[in-house]
């Protein structure tokens, strides 16, 4: 797989908040541009997601995929693709840590191989594109529901 895209970002919302916003699946079509649909297929004893499917608009189509994800609530959330048509493999993470003010800070790690065929500078431009604008919506909900 490639080498992945990594961007971190500072939020003023307490850490719990920002991991139940990253960890609350079903509302990624609210604050996460391109992600059109998620279905969460498993939870676990906690109510966390631990199976999902997502219809994201990848610039060039419409993409279907499975996640499986891992919690380490509050510190860590990751996930892997199920392999399917659209997606060979994806590995991604989000790790949050307290700041000293008692925000957080978010580092979201992705590495991703589609079955298109797209040219690497390409689709490295397109991960560094959905890691930004994922951590962006991120930061504008997390911030949001902090201030109510």
């Amino acid at each position: 797989m490639s080498d992945g895209t990594v961007q971190n970002i500072e939020i003023s919302a307490p850490r719990q908040l920002v991991y139940d916003v990253a960890a609350d699946l079903a509302l990624y079509p609210d604050w996460a541009q391109s992600v059109k649909t998620v279905e969460v297929l498993e939870t676990n004893g906690d109510g966390l997601p631990v199976k999902a499917s997502f219809r994201v608009d990848a610039m060039l189509k419409e993409i279907n995929y499975e996640l499986v994800y891992e919690h380490d609530s509050p510190e860590l959330m990751s996930w892997t693709a199920v392999p399917g048509p659209d997606i060979e493999a994806m590995e991604g993470s989000y790790e949050f840590t307290e700041t000293d003010d008692g925000g957080t800070s978010v580092v979201y790690a992705l590495q991703v191989k589609t079955t298109l065929v797209i040219p690497g500078f390409l689709r490295k431009q397109a991960e560094k594109t959905l890691v930004s604008t994922a951590l962006r919506g991120l930061k504008r909900r997390a911030e949001a529901l902090a201030s109510e």
